[in-house]
């Protein structure tokens, strides 16, 4: 009798006995949250169940059964937005330019906290969707996009300067057609002393009611002058880019800022930094933050030359402005509601209860770095971001220090390889 009662008991008593079922998948504890959407920014926990967040609270039980992870001293936020990059990593016939220096998106997205990056037109209305099959929909990571206006995108001045392939129509449609995913149209490099490139992407944006974004260039700034790009050509909720280049006159030869970036952001102008590997130099970036003129977005413009050089990452490019006295709030804030506004995506960039588990787990580091421009001049600051951990709706797909994973112990056997 007592043998029976042995294996009886614990089935008649069943959870008095048997550790508790977590009601969550997992649980990011102890580490200090800022979500600049709901205006937290404090020591909150995080719980996360079907790819959703469940819950944010000062403090959350989780029993023996829940998957945890220790927080302390590391910084919890929104998966960050990069909304301007190039990840059309096209290796077709033609070995278009672009997308022989673009990523594939979960190369470095994920290593950097980025749970969304956006495309900035490396491609155009007549290669979009071979990018969609070879980037968008193979990627882990969530990718969106603008369309340029050049037909072919970015593949090298013959397409980019072709006006006869500018089809603000065709343009519009494919914006149309694939809404779930695109997010705007995108005009740049275009060299000629007309406005064809800009007016035509306005009038696709107009179409399918979405945003341009405009690299303007550096040719002809007496025939195409800045302020009226800025005053007359765009729209309220159009994204400027490249916004520290001091190439396109947004620097006067005095040194100050040009007051039409002023007047523009109050007509509703958004003003994306676009780091890349041509247009942030200290000069410009440096007068710009004395006059407390900052980007409502920060974005790297990452392709391999500016990966290689002074952009890096999107940590590093983040971190530029830390050293100068940008609270961590603000930066936080640029890389997630307001990137998430600029693209209108409201439901990005938020620890909202109910979002989709987008978490980006960050260290801010002090000691002794350097920043450069792109001229390779060097900025000393005390502090750097790094990225701990990357989560894209709920599923960890990055851990620098194995934060979620279990400790090794001494005997343990080698068993079917995990996916």
């Amino acid at each position: 009798m007592l043998t029976l009662m042995k294996f009886v008991l614990p089935f008649l008593l069943g959870s008095s006995i048997l550790p508790a079922a977590c009601e969550f998948d997992l649980v990011i504890r102890n580490g200090q949250l800022i979500d600049p959407a709901n205006r937290r920014n404090g020591r909150f926990d995080l719980a996360i169940s079907k790819g959703r967040i469940a819950r944010v609270a000062p403090s959350i039980p989780a029993g023996a059964g829940c998957k945890t992870v220790d927080a302390t001293g590391l910084i919890v936020t929104p998966g960050l937005i990069d909304i301007h990059a190039h990840v059309y990593a096209n290796t077709g016939i033609e070995k278009e330019i672009a997308g022989e220096t673009s990523f594939m998106p979960d190369a470095i997205a994920p290593r950097t906290g980025v749970t969304t990056i956006v495309d900035a037109g490396t491609s155009g209305w007549q290669n979009f969707e071979d990018f969609k099959h070879r980037s968008i929909d193979r990627s882990k990571t969530r990718v969106l996009a603008f369309i340029n206006i050049a037909g072919r995108g970015m593949s090298g001045s013959k397409f980019e300067q072709d006006t006869s392939a500018m089809d603000a129509q065709a343009l519009a449609a494919m914006v149309t057609k694939h809404k779930d995913v695109v997010v705007g149209i995108k005009t740049a490099h275009y060299g000629a002393p007309d406005w064809i490139a800009v007016d035509r992407s306005v009038e696709a944006g107009k179409i399918a009611n979405v945003p341009v974004m405009v690299d303007f260039g550096t040719h002809h700034r007496e025939a195409r002058p800045i302020e009226k790009l800025l005053m007359e050509k765009l729209r309220p909720g159009d994204i400027y880019t490249h916004l520290y280049s001091g190439l396109r006159y947004e620097q006067l030869p005095s040194g100050k800022m040009n007051p039409v970036l002023f007047e523009a952001r109050k007509r509703g102008i958004i003003f994306d930094l676009g780091h890349g590997n041509g247009s942030f130099f200290w000069t410009v970036a440096k007068a710009a933050i004395a006059e407390k003129f900052f980007p409502d977005t920060i974005s790297t413009d990452l392709h391999l030359r500016s990966w290689m050089e002074g952009m890096k990452d999107i940590n590093n490019v983040m971190s530029k402005f830390l050293i100068h006295g940008v609270p961590l709030e603000e930066v936080i804030r640029k890389t997630t509601v307001e990137a998430a506004k600029a693209i209108r995506r409201p439901e990005l960039g938020t620890l909202s209860v109910g979002a989709e588990a987008d978490i980006a787990v960050l260290k801010l580091e002090k000691g002794k770095f350097g920043y450069l421009d792109n001229r390779r001049q060097r900025v000393a600051g005390d502090q750097r971001l790094t990225t701990e951990m990357t989560l894209r709706a709920g599923s960890v797909v990055y851990d620098l220090n194995g934060l979620a994973s279990d400790d090794w112990k001494p005997g343990t056997l080698p068993g079917a390889r995990m996916q």
